[in-house]
């Protein structure tokens, strides 16, 4: 008898813990949920200011709180479509014409780089504008700009290397002339090239992406699925001549926004393969990220895994929108156990970003919505500052929790 007491003490105890934490866990959904619409109305008043501040012609790219001026760039810069895609992707989730208008406006000075063969950024620059816009409105003339866009790609591809060149000469080091650049960066460039395959049957492009993404897996990732940020490599015999790691703290150390760079990029190879080796990659760096001992605990990562002054270091929330964008695309293709942890880290950084200390009031931060980005630390340039990629996944994190949940 004095068994069957205990055993139902026990399973009243257990049945009042679990219904007392599901009423906790939806009320924290709510409340994201009410975070996440809240900060879609914030961004339109955001994103209206910013436009009136942004000459035409020019693309809004950071912002200095000092002077209060806005930094802009010509359309040749590699944030340019971040700027066309963020009024898009806020179209779409509540139709503003004038913010439309705006795009239209923005993607008429973009055009001319759909044949700008010196960069390797045309995925960033052209497929977040114009590949927004055809998903949305599709276009043939969308059509011929970013298949021009796919083959100026194309041509900084090294059939030696079996990769696409990023930079056109060593910045460190111009002397050496042989040398071929490649940062993990580039691995967001590559569903440009997918959509090219698709669209035009031209395999070429196809083998292009998996070759780079096949050699940035050989050579960019150390044993622990961190990765160095520039892999370099002779031009001629395509041999790999150094690692280093020059826009983190140290040759060896994991660079923040490289580390979501290359999880997303990972996430979108096997989106377009379905080949397991790059789902497995892609769930190999999330899990170095979400278990790595410097991840703070609001999960908005410090700029470098390894800065020397932890945890005093900087944090960078536009690394965290990335992998916040990233994660919640890949609960959607790994298995349910992963799936569900991947969801639930994703949500975590995303609700800890749409709080005051990240998010900026209305029309303050110059029009931008996230604080507390940081561009290149050792050069100290664009330092604690809102930037334009960092609205963008932003904003496309957003889109995808609401699709995520039926919103």
């Amino acid at each position: 008898m004095l068994k069957k007491r205990k055993y139902l003490f026990i399973l009243i105890v257990a049945a009042s813990l679990i219904s007392c934490k599901q009423p906790k866990q939806e009320e924290q959904a709510e409340n994201l949920d009410q975070k996440v619409a809240a900060t879609l109305k914030l961004a339109s008043i955001q994103y209206a200011y910013l436009g009136s501040r942004t000459p035409l012609g020019r693309f809004p790219k950071a912002y200095d709180e000092k002077t209060d001026s806005l930094e802009t760039s010509d359309s040749g810069w590699w944030c340019s479509g971040f700027y066309p895609g963020t009024l898009l992707y806020l179209n779409e989730a509540d139709p503003n014409p004038e913010f439309k208008q705006q795009a239209y406006t923005a993607l008429g000075s973009l055009e001319n780089e759909q044949f700008n063969k010196t960069t390797h950024d045309l995925g960033f620059m052209m497929f977040c504008s114009f590949g927004n816009a055809n998903r949305l409105e599709p276009k043939p003339s969308y059509d011929t700009i970013l298949l021009n866009s796919a083959k100026s790609l194309s041509t900084r591809y090294n059939a030696k290397a079996k990769s696409i060149q990023s930079w056109d000469s060593a910045p460190w080091n111009k002397a050496e002339a042989d040398q071929m650049p490649v940062i993990i960066d580039n691995m967001m460039n590559l569903e440009l090239l997918f959509w090219a395959t698709k669209f035009s049957g031209d395999s070429t492009f196809y083998k292009i992406a998996v070759d780079h993404a096949n050699t940035t897996m050989k050579n960019h990732y150390r044993d622990d699925f961190s990765s160095f940020h520039v892999v370099i490599y002779d031009k001629k015999s395509g041999a790999m001549v150094k690692q280093i790691t020059n826009q983190g703290a140290a040759d060896s150390s994991a660079w923040a926004r490289g580390q979501a760079w290359g999880l997303y990029g990972f996430v979108v190879m096997y989106r377009e393969t379905k080949d397991k080796k790059y789902l497995q990659q892609a769930e190999n760096i999330a899990d170095f990220i979400l278990n790595h001992p410097n991840l703070p605990e609001d999960k908005i990562p410090y700029w470098d895994f390894n800065a020397s002054n932890i945890p005093d270091a900087l944090h960078d929330s536009s690394a965290a929108a990335i992998i916040a964008s990233a994660l919640l695309e890949l609960s959607t293709l790994s298995e349910e156990n992963k799936a569900a942890r991947y969801r639930k880290d994703g949500e975590i950084m995303l609700d800890n970003l749409l709080t005051p200390f990240y998010l900026a009031s209305p029309k303050t931060n110059g029009g931008f919505l996230l604080m507390h980005g940081v561009g290149n630390m050792p050069k100290q340039t664009e330092v604690d500052t809102p930037l334009s990629y960092g609205d963008y996944y932003l904003v496309e994190a957003l889109l995808r929790y609401k699709k995520l949940h039926g919103r």
